[in-house]
């Protein structure tokens, strides 16, 4: 995986930097919905019934997966568009991202005709240089890490111009994501809880802001990895948390290090009912869960909003809607996401043994495989392992599994046939 901060949306705090930005009100939202409707796809939101039984509550999926470029950030970047002057428009725009912000930037540009430059890190996956290209922005390359092309961009912006569009700190953003939550409320009734993946909070403060004024009886979740969650320490503190990020999430979409006081002040603490963390491998797990019963294809920051339902969601009500975020996930990292969920349910199991070195020992270990009906995906047979005996060989055996119990059952199996599980 790259560089943890390679996706940290960079965000200095300055005392007096946002003390006089405009708030978005709810006429705004209204606003942004007409501003966006003819670039915005409404996506469906739907129940899950697998999710629905597994969180033992009414599970309703947001599907911004399947948002035009992948995500839910064509509804900000399209309504601060029309807020631009003409000016502004004819000398262009200019965003920093290393993924679905400056998807969205370029898209939404492209529709309206706006010039626009998109600052990546040098090391930005190709894949997402190459789709941001696609939409029809320029893409500069410059700096190792996130910080050094946010830098950049706003130099750029500085020198030529250009119009910095932020990724969420801005109030016409906000309101093109709150309307996701219009949409949400048409779609569903009796609404208890929308539990939305948080990285620097324009969509859930977009969402809160529209939630409190049609029904403030629905609460509005917010979720963090546990990994990068500032915010939440923020929120819960109620005074700004800027603890050091060493660790590294999957959640790349939501992994923004410094909370934004205007975000917290002015959003988070009005509207915001809570905020909760997940780790990686609850995540992990909710990719997988949602990519084999759901059949939808979501980033880590997105399956944030399941594996907190998965694990809270009846204490939030009877009825409940997760956004998803996203799709745009690097594929190398979903087949590693893919593994790691299988082993954590119990559906693959990575089995160590060692046997006495005698003919059949490997044909006693498959046997009792075969029997337990479990399916073998790889083998590795070694003798020469320095902590071996002279008599020993060791087994590795990639397996496919139902479950837990099913591999409790296969080692009680393996051990009356003399195998010493590692």
């Amino acid at each position: 995986m790259a560089s943890l901060r390679l996706w940290l949306e960079f965000l200095p705090i300055g005392g007096t930097k946002t003390v006089n930005m405009k708030v978005a009100t709810f006429a705004d939202i209204q606003e942004a919905l007409k501003n966006i409707a003819g670039v915005r796809r409404l996506t469906p939101c739907r129940l899950s019934e697998s999710c629905s039984s597994r969180a033992n509550t009414e599970v309703f999926l947001k599907f911004e997966n399947m948002q035009k470029t992948g995500s839910y950030k064509i509804r900000g970047a399209t309504n601060k568009f029309h807020h631009l002057s003409e000016e502004e428009k004819r000398n262009g725009v200019i965003a920093s991202s290393a993924g679905n912000h400056a998807q969205g930037v370029a898209y939404a540009a492209s529709t309206l005709n706006i010039p626009a430059k998109i600052v990546m890190p040098l090391n930005a996956p190709i894949v997402k240089v190459l789709a941001t290209r696609g939409y029809g922005a320029e893409v500069i390359q410059h700096g190792d890490i996130y910080d050094e092309a946010y830098f950049h961009a706003k130099e750029l912006a500085k020198q030529n111009h250009y119009t910095f569009i932020p990724p969420f700190e801005d109030p016409y953003i906000i309101a093109g994501q709150g309307t996701t939550a219009i949409e949400i409320m048409e779609q569903v009734e009796n609404l208890d809880a929308i539990i939305v993946p948080v990285g620097g909070g324009g969509l859930i403060c977009g969402i809160a802001l529209a939630v409190k004024k049609i029904k403030p009886s629905i609460k509005v979740i917010g979720v963090q990895a546990e990994n990068v969650s500032n915010i939440a320490k923020s929120f819960q503190a109620k005074d700004l948390v800027q603890d050091e990020v060493k660790q590294r999430t999957l959640a790349d979409g939501i992994a923004v290090k410094k909370p934004s006081p205007y975000m917290l002040d002015n959003y988070f603490h009005p509207y915001v009912d809570a905020m909760y963390t997940v780790s990686e491998s609850e995540m992990a797990d909710a990719m997988v869960f949602l990519l084999e019963r759901s059949k939808t294809v979501v980033e880590a920051s997105a399956a944030a909003s399941v594996a907190l339902a998965f694990r809270e969601g009846k204490s939030f009500g009877s009825r409940i809607c997760c956004v998803l975020t996203g799709g745009n996930v690097d594929l190398n990292i979903l087949s590693k996401v893919i593994e790691k969920g299988l082993i954590k349910r119990g559906r693959i199991f990575p089995l160590k043994l060692v046997m006495a070195d005698v003919p059949g020992s490997l044909s006693q270990v498959t046997k009792v495989i075969a029997d337990h009906r479990a399916n073998i995906l790889e083998v590795y047979h070694d003798r020469i392992e320095q902590s071996l005996g002279p008599n020993q060989t060791m087994i590795e055996i990639l397996v496919e599994t139902f479950d837990a119990d099913h591999i409790a059952e296969i080692k009680g199996s393996l051990n009356k046939i003399g195998a010493t599980i590692l």
